[in-house]
């Protein structure tokens, strides 16, 4: 499901034509009592947590008369910190860039090393912003093959690369909306497919990558210059709110994405925030480790239930298979829960929310099997 119709005023306006007859992304913002669709973490942050963004932010706003560190500086040190005690690999500030939501990192990224008269590939289903962001930078879109079973076909996917010579190549792990991770193997053919044909940068998108049974990318940008992690605060850490997204890669690279950048960006309310939340890391990733439990849960149930369920790393599950996924999308919302409707033929996505959120999913399920029995 996407958001809003265009509006059908933009006929009476100048607009590119690459953008006519698009809608604007997102997923259904209803009222209803399980809201299960846009794969947030269902956990509120901690009272002391919320205590200290507003000692935090307190002290930002004494100085909010002036700009906000530029180039955030003590931000990405944190990150950088973040980054090397979790993944096992160490990363400097200079080679970490943070901007408003990791959608933010992905423009940036198009906007220095795509643009008119270049190309970008996935491999879909994929995350959908990348195609709609390559299309707003004026970037042409070329989208790669899957398997049947949602992983990447390597061979195709190389021989893809070889032939249409993308500028910037997409690899999505955990892979929105099936769940699906890439192992290093495939990252590393994909890389050298990309540099063989031209060089070219590979993003990896790991949004979902605290919920992995799998070990991060990160270690695999060591001597690529022209390989990009990117990640968010917004799923593991419980910010959607905050809109924090940002990247490791070489140096070079965050030299380049500064070519392009807002100045000023990031404000220093954001940046205040984003600091308080690292500070408690571990309180947060125990959230992190209940969402894995529950997710394996749903995948568990789900299949005992009957229902067609992708192997999962993030914190949602794809299932089916449908005659009709917007006839069972419908069907679970009159039963009061909301998940997503991505459009693959088939299938629907939910994301893992608290055990009591859960059950009622389950239980809207098990209703709707019977009924269509």
């Amino acid at each position: 499901m996407t958001g809003n119709a265009p509006s059908p005023q933009w006929g009476e306006l100048p607009i590119r034509d690459e953008l006519r007859g698009k809608s604007p992304y997102g997923a259904p913002q209803l009222d209803v009592p399980v809201r299960l669709n846009t794969n947030e973490n269902p956990y509120p942050l901690p009272e002391i947590l919320v205590r200290r963004i507003a000692e935090r932010v307190a002290e930002a706003a004494r100085t909010l008369n002036r700009y906000p560190d530029r180039d955030a500086v003590e931000l990405r040190t944190e990150l950088a910190r973040y980054l090397t005690r979790t993944a096992g690999h160490p990363v400097a500030a200079a080679g970490v860039w943070a901007a408003n939501g990791s959608n933010e990192v992905i423009q940036q990224l198009l906007q220095a090393f795509a643009g008119p008269g270049r190309t970008a590939i996935g491999f879909e289903p994929s995350y959908s912003m990348h195609a709609l962001i390559a299309r707003g930078t004026g970037t042409d879109w070329i989208s790669g093959p899957r398997n049947d079973d949602f992983t990447i076909d390597v061979e195709a996917a190389v021989r893809a690369i070889g032939e249409r010579r993308p500028d910037v190549v997409f690899i999505c792990s955990p892979n929105n909306p099936t769940g699906t991770a890439v192992d290093s193997a495939t990252v590393l053919a994909l890389y050298e497919a990309a540099q063989a044909a031209k060089p070219s940068m590979v993003v990896v998108d790991e949004a979902y990558v605290e919920f992995s049974h799998r070990p991060s990318l990160l270690p695999l940008i060591e001597g690529r210059r022209n390989l990009v992690v990117s990640r968010t605060m917004s799923k593991a850490f419980g910010a959607a709110g905050l809109r924090l997204g940002y990247l490791a890669a070489d140096p070079a690279v965050v030299d380049a994405v500064q070519l392009v950048r807002l100045p000023y960006h990031l404000s220093a309310v954001t940046q205040a925030t984003a600091l308080a939340a690292l500070e408690h890391t571990d309180t947060l990733l125990g959230y992190v480790e209940q969402l894995k439990a529950e997710r394996d849960r749903l995948v568990t149930e789900l299949r005992a239930i009957g229902c067609e369920v992708t192997d999962s790393d993030a914190n949602f599950v794809q299932f089916g298979r449908f005659d009709s996924a917007q006839r069972a999308w419908r069907g679970l919302l009159d039963r009061g829960v909301l998940v997503r409707d991505n459009g693959v033929p088939g299938w629907l996505r939910v994301t893992a929310g608290t055990p009591a959120e859960n059950d009622a999913f389950l239980d809207a399920v098990r209703e709707l099997m019977k009924e269509n029995a």
